[in-house]
């Protein structure tokens, strides 16, 4: 009985620190996507902010955006992208010039794949990984962009109320960026829907200075993917092939 007792205490004891170690690596896997520098709110508008909030409660809300883990999708017929939130790990294959990227966006790591040669130091391979990574950042804004009003280094404005393209009303606030991204010169006019808090529409201007946006494109066909809500719509343009998952084959980061 003693042997009994003591094999049980042994297994209890190996599970118990399996299953610890197991929580520690789901809780590290989370903290990836929560760590890094914050939104300051003193450099925006409270009414602005205060949209901003209802916007992502309306797209799912922050929690709901910090535990999706996959997201895939088709840029406007030009590539197909698949971004593991919570590695950095980011598949762009872009058919228009033959070319595949692995990449990672937060270590700036990975490898490029053109034709049927795969890219090496001598051939300017970490300029094709930050060429990788600037393909990401506008690619997926496309797509997360109402996720993304409380980034580090936004600053948003209200701006009251207008009307979209088609003539609906609108609440809208300006995004601006402080030294942060490839492009923070830029602004964005997000026109948000006063009763639901949906995207109805973007506003791009190259420079923030500019007195006419560059381009305009109203949201649409809006469903949940996962615990999210995404649009797919702009316009007379669109982005294919959403898909969101927890749990995804990891070789697609790894191989060519």
């Amino acid at each position: 009985m003693k042997k009994l007792a003591l094999i049980i205490t042994i297994i209890s004891f190996v599970f118990a620190c399996q299953t610890k170690e197991k929580s520690q690596e789901q809780e590290s896997e989370t903290k990836t996507v929560e760590k890094g520098p914050q939104f300051k709110p003193e450099n925006s508008d409270e009414e602005a902010i205060e949209l901003a909030d209802k916007v992502m409660q309306a797209h799912g809300g922050k929690e709901a955006w910090n535990n999706t883990r996959y997201i895939a999708w088709n840029f406007l017929g030009f590539r197909d992208l698949i971004w593991d939130k919570y590695t950095g790990d980011v598949r762009i294959d872009f058919p228009r010039e033959n070319s595949t990227y692995l990449i990672n966006i937060n270590d700036n790591t990975g490898k490029v794949k053109i034709g049927d040669r795969e890219l090496s130091k001598g051939d300017s391979l970490d300029q094709y990984i930050e060429r990788g990574k600037q393909i990401w950042v506008n690619d997926s804004y496309w797509l997360v962009f109402p996720f993304k009003f409380k980034d580090p280094g936004v600053s948003l404005t209200y701006h009251g109320q207008d009307t979209t393209l088609s003539g609906k009303d609108a609440e809208v606030i300006s995004l601006t960026f402080e030294q942060v991204g490839f492009t923070p010169q830029n602004k964005y006019n997000a026109y948000i829907e006063p009763e639901t808090h949906m995207i109805l529409q973007w506003d791009y201007y190259q420079n923030a200075s500019d007195s006419a946006a560059s381009f305009s494109n109203e949201w649409s066909d809006y469903k949940k993917y996962g615990d999210i809500y995404l649009s797919s719509g702009r316009g007379e343009r669109s982005l294919n092939d959403i898909k969101v998952a927890q749990e995804w084959d990891k070789t697609v980061f790894e191989q060519f």
